[in-house]
């Protein structure tokens, strides 16, 4: 009972976030979320502890101190600007989304769209990567994408209607289905992005990762093997009020291994990538949950506790 209460009071939530936020005068908003933020770091629950944990491998730090303490805090106030303005991106159109983002190197994945190789991008949990994947749509290049199942049904119904509103194709998280379609979108020359800084399946490839054991997904480095398009790592962050992004060079799929020595050589690379954009950037990496195989072992959660 007590589930079936949180998971209707997170459909509530999320049902007035795309309604009463996404009406409200954007500057009341910030100054609210800047201020729910700045409460939930004081309160320092599971998922802020967790992100602090995260933050210590990206610093090289054995334990927490100030200098982490104050970055936990920067990326709370991130994470709540990226959540509000997902409740607000509806209300944003073409000019606002375009002329607020400031994207390096993006010549290259519309080189490799408008040849019909197809482009698939991978990213983390950095920025707004669904402010993102909207400049991309408003540049004429419409992407299919995967969501996570979420609990009710009518919040994961909520997160592809929004999604979809703003120009995206949303597969849900069923493996070969979604793998499949995925391929024949790249097939056809179109473009496919997807979130991979943390394994939701637990039967990841291991990589390291700032120095220690992680699994990210194998599913970048299988779709580039099965179809021959582009894979492109994209890590994006905050410039006051513009969001920016990096294409960082494409990762060419290795000409000699078995699939799993190649599978496991393209995501290493990937988490390399990774790692730069995020070194670069720690402040906007919204990483509450596990990605460390350590972590994950000490008490027994899988990889994919927790939802964005």
């Amino acid at each position: 009972m007590r589930t079936g209460l949180r998971d209707e009071a997170m459909d509530v939530a999320y049902a007035l976030g795309w309604t009463v936020v996404r009406k409200t005068p954007e500057p009341a908003a910030r100054v609210v979320f800047r201020a729910l933020a700045d409460h939930t770091w004081q309160q320092h629950g599971r998922g802020v502890r967790q992100l602090e944990r995260n933050l210590c491998r990206v610093l090289g730090k054995s334990a927490v101190d100030d200098e982490v303490r104050v970055l936990s805090k920067k990326v709370m106030r991130s994470y709540f600007r990226y959540w509000l303005e997902v409740f607000r991106l509806p209300e944003y159109g073409r000019d606002r989304i375009i002329g607020r983002s400031r994207v390096q190197g993006a010549e290259k994945v519309f080189a490799a769209l408008e040849s019909k190789r197809g482009a698939i991008l991978a990213l983390p949990h950095m920025g707004n990567y669904e402010a993102a994947g909207a400049w991309l749509v408003h540049h004429g290049h419409p992407f299919t994408t995967v969501a996570e199942r979420l609990r009710p049904e009518s919040l994961f119904d909520r997160f592809v209607a929004f999604r979809e509103s703003l120009g995206m194709e949303v597969l849900a998280h069923r493996g070969a289905s979604a793998f499949g379609r995925m391929a024949r979108r790249l097939r056809a020359g179109g473009a496919v992005c997807l979130v991979v800084d943390r394994d939701l399946t637990e039967t990841g490839v291991e990589v390291e990762f700032f120095g220690a054991t992680a699994r990210m997904p194998a599913v970048t480095a299988a779709l580039a093997m099965r179809t021959g398009a582009a894979l492109f790592p994209v890590t994006l962050w905050y410039e006051g009020d513009y969001w920016a992004a990096r294409v960082h060079e494409e990762i060419p799929v290795p000409e000699e291994g078995d699939r799993r020595e190649r599978t496991r050589a393209v995501t290493q690379r990937l988490a390399r990538e990774f790692e730069a954009g995020i070194a670069a950037h720690p402040e906007d990496w919204h990483m509450l949950q596990k990605v460390w195989v350590e972590d994950m072992a000490a008490d027994g959660r899988p990889a994919g506790e927790g939802a964005r």
